[in-house]
């Protein structure tokens, strides 16, 4: 007998080869092949395809996949001992690019190839790429909710319980529906050790596991969240992207049964347990060929939108805005959801006639013209309407009356008048008119403070909510204005004042418009009658109203009074309508907050995370109310603790510790990072996302 042919009881042979077994999922075989451990990934696969042929088929995008320790062996060089394949190892070659099942943000449904070994920060840029949706560090992927999982918190469960065999069996059978039934929401192991710990197409991955996600440039050190590159390319699908520009009134009947309406805050933060690993690829995180996704905007801070490049991009955000409403997911008040009703209805009915778009209507010198007018809008401070509007040699000051009330326990709720100036960024309050300017009650700096509207038209209410930080801990202070115009200007303050500007700002007019403009399309005219037939236009209430006000209104009373709001904004076109609607959307007071339930160190009940673009608050999770909130300009490093899943964020004040009850750790300092990434984007178009940063930022890593 060959000594070399001789197996030992570790299943190698006495000249130390082995056999490894690899499935070829395409053609759902096996085969056996003799190695050695200094045989390199790119060697086993060359053979594994030598075998094969008599089969004529292109193997180019199949890589090695290790089912048992869900990892690909994308690093071709490595040998299988650099790897850790043993002789009980089996591996799977597979496409990396497979077929995924996307529900884009306007409900279609739509089959497209995505990889599944790059990080799905990747293979979300490359879809954009495809759709024609520029600034795809804005959206990522999110799992279905289940209605039977919706009010089940995280928990501790898993997704690769003997993951190998169940996916085998999948793949042969061709179904891979039970995978995405029984997978974890979050899709994030309880114990990786690394987010960084995989790479992408044989390449090494950008991310540093070892760095401090200390806020970039706060030494004074300007840091882009760009890297030197090619400019960022439209996708080419011109029959795809005309379906994405102008998407289906009424979505297929499974698209509405994987609707969620979630009723309380709790289930709006389960929902974001979904929110898959921007660091892991697809694979990694359990989902197979077929599987369901939601590609959703994820990050609320849209970057340079612009109608003559953007019709597929603002017309994803605003179904996602219209789908977030009718579903409850953010609130609004009655007046308002007739308002959205009204523009939602002027877009259907533009979206059937066909539009003039401004490229064909210019000629060459207003093209020109344009690109002046945008680039005088981009200059901030060098805007010359805002120049000769504001004297620079005065700071700008408001000066009113109010009715004024500060909430306090076992108190009724009674307002009281006052007098009130505004200045730079500071609100201070007088008795009257005669003590100021040397004996005010109180001031208040409004940097950092919380700004909410509380507005009725229909009752001529409004008012102003703030809650400003004191020594006493957040107070409340609420200001009842006595007309619109004296609440547009005061609010605008209050907004830029948050932000640390001051109304001397040169947006500071553009604010008062915008926030004036908001009113008016709410404004109920009785004298107006609509200027379309009622009985011409079949509108169905609950595809423009929120379920709770349904029950208020009869369907004809809701018909009535969509049709009298749409004479508002009948002459818009329909970019017009779109571009309004996303601005009311932003105005309102829950838009961009991402919701976590958390509970933070030393607490023994559960509180409400809000995550928003510019700031992280800590909200009541029965009411929603905000208690506290940190500014992301304010913090000086975040970071998880991955042995007691506890997220630490620095600030120049204070330390902040909590776990998350309702989603994994790594998806709230992800949108935390995020947010951080974003905000520092240029306004330089020939440049290419710094996805080091990114992950840098997101990773969670000491």
């Amino acid at each position: 007998m060959d000594p070399h042919m001789f197996k030992l009881p570790d299943g190698k042979y006495a000249d130390g080869s082995w056999e490894l077994t690899i499935y070829i999922t395409d053609l759902q075989v096996e085969r056996v092949l003799r190695v050695t451990g200094d045989i390199h990934i790119g060697g086993i696969m060359l053979r594994l395809v030598e075998t094969f042929a008599d089969v004529t088929m292109d193997w180019s995008d199949h890589a090695m996949w290790w089912p048992d320790k869900n990892t690909w062996l994308l690093r071709t060089n490595s040998t299988l001992d650099q790897c850790h394949v043993m002789a009980d190892s089996k591996l799977w070659f597979t496409p990396m690019h497979k077929t995924l099942r996307v529900q884009l943000p306007d409900m279609q449904l739509l089959d497209l190839p995505v990889s599944f070994s790059s990080m799905v920060f990747n293979a979300v840029q490359d879809l954009c790429k495809d759709l024609g949706i520029r600034h795809p560090e804005e959206l990522s992927f999110l799992r279905r909710p289940q209605e039977k999982s919706l009010l089940k918190p995280n928990g501790k469960d898993t997704i690769r319980k003997k993951r190998g065999d169940r996916d085998r069996d999948s793949m042969a059978s061709s179904n891979s529906a039970d995978l995405a039934s029984t997978g974890s929401l979050d899709g994030i192991a309880p114990h990786s050790p690394t987010p960084f710990n995989k790479s992408r197409s044989g390449t090494n991955t950008p991310g540093t596991p070892g760095s401090n996600s200390s806020f970039p440039g706060q030494n004074g050190t300007a840091v882009s969240i760009y890297s030197t590159g090619s400019s960022y390319s439209d996708g080419s699908c011109e029959g795809l992207n005309m379906s994405l520009t102008n998407s289906p009134q009424v979505p297929t009947r499974e698209a509405l049964d994987g609707l969620v309406r979630p009723k309380t805050f709790r289930e709006k933060a389960i929902i974001n347990k979904g929110w898959l690993d921007s660091s892991k690829s697809l694979m990694e995180q359990g989902l197979r060929e077929n599987d369901t996704l939601m590609l959703r905007y994820k990050y609320f801070s849209f970057y340079d939108l612009d109608p003559k490049q953007d019709a597929v991009r603002i017309n994803q955000i605003y179904e996602q805005a219209k789908w977030g409403l009718l579903t409850e997911e953010i609130d609004c008040t009655e007046e308002e959801m007739v308002m959205f009703a009204a523009l939602q209805l002027q877009i259907n009915l533009q979206s059937i006639l066909p539009q003039q778009t401004d490229m064909n209507a210019k000629n060459g010198k207003d093209d020109i013209d344009a690109d002046l007018l945008d680039l005088e809008k981009v200059l901030q401070g060098t805007n010359i309407s805002s120049i000769s509007h504001h004297d620079i040699t005065n700071v700008p000051e408001l000066k009113d009356e109010f009715k004024y009330f500060r909430p306090k326990k076992l108190t009724l709720k009674g307002y009281k008048k006052g007098f009130f100036t505004f200045r730079d960024i500071h609100l201070t309050q007088y008795k009257s008119k005669e003590d100021m300017p040397h004996n005010p009650l109180h001031k208040h700096s409004l940097k950092g403070c919380e700004v909410t509207p509380d507005v009725n038209i229909a009752n001529s209410r409004f008012g102003i909510k703030l809650l400003v930080a004191s020594a006493e801990g957040m107070q409340e202070l609420c200001l009842r204005c006595d007309n619109e115009n004296q609440y547009a200007r005061w609010m605008a303050a209050c907004r830029l004042a948050s932000k640390g500007k001051t109304m001397a700002d040169s947006t500071y007019d553009t604010e008062v418009q915008g926030i004036q403009a908001f009113l008016k399309m709410q404004q109920h005219k009785p004298s107006s009658t609509p200027t379309i037939n009622p009985d011409a236009v079949d509108i169905q209430p609950e595809s423009y109203i929120a379920p709770r006000f349904l029950k208020k209104l009869k369907p004809k009373q809701i018909a009535t009074r969509i049709l009298e709001a749409h004479a508002n904004v009948r002459e818009m076109s329909l970019m017009d309508a779109r571009w309004n609607y996303i601005k009311a959307w932003q105005a309102l007071p829950e838009y961009g907050i991402t919701y976590f339930v958390v509970r933070f160190r030393n607490s023994k009940r559960e509180d409400l995370l809000g995550v928003a673009y510019n700031r992280v608050i800590r909200m009541d999770i029965n009411t929603g109310e905000s208690q506290k909130n940190w500014r992301y300009s304010t913090m000086t490093a975040w970071h998880v603790n991955w042995e007691v899943r506890e997220v630490t964020i620095q600030t120049e004040d204070e330390d902040i510790h909590f776990q998350s009850q309702s989603a994994d750790c790594k998806v709230v300092h992800e949108f935390i990072g995020g947010y951080i990434f974003l905000s520092m984007r240029s306004k330089d178009q020939n440049q290419t996302l710094n996805e080091e940063l990114f992950h840098k930022l997101t990773g969670g890593w000491v």
